[in-house]
């Protein structure tokens, strides 16, 4: 049985550069604590939601207006029994051009129904990629 790494997509007005952009400023977009630099190829960021959330993140692919890649290098998740579920899993951003529109397909590769985090994982990535980023790229709007 082939794996099924969540993903989903959406569409926004912008160019795909305008998209490659604002997926990089990722504290534009994402809630919770972000330090390090985030939107040149091998730089490492971390992330940190309370108590609940911890991960690092290398940015391994970048190219400009097509396609963003990030290695989770370190990862702590407390509400599963293997808080390193996500350890050596990449998030994909592949953008590209859908008529007069830009479609930014997201997946987390490794992030599979098998994995304890799979539900409440995939919600909280839908909810940041349908909702926080879309408004972010459409209207510059970071979440609140």
């Amino acid at each position: 049985m082939k794996k099924q790494d969540f993903t989903t997509a959406i569409l926004v007005d912008q160019t795909p550069m305008e998209a490659f952009d604002a997926i990089n400023n990722v504290r534009g977009w994402w809630t919770g604590k972000i330090d390090g630099p985030t939107d040149t190829l091998g730089d490492e960021f971390t992330y940190r939601f309370k108590d609940f959330h911890y991960s690092k993140h290398q940015l391994i692919e970048a190219i400009p207006g097509e396609k963003i890649v990030w290695l989770i290098t370190e990862s702590s998740i407390n509400f599963v029994k293997d808080k390193n579920e996500w350890l050596g899993t990449k998030i994909i951003f592949d953008i590209a051009p859908a008529g007069d529109k830009t479609e930014i397909r997201f997946t987390h590769q490794g992030l599979i129904p098998a994995r304890e985090c799979y539900d409440a994982c995939s919600n909280a990535w839908t909810g940041y990629v349908t909702d926080s980023l879309r408004k972010f790229i459409e209207e510059n709007t970071a979440p609140a």
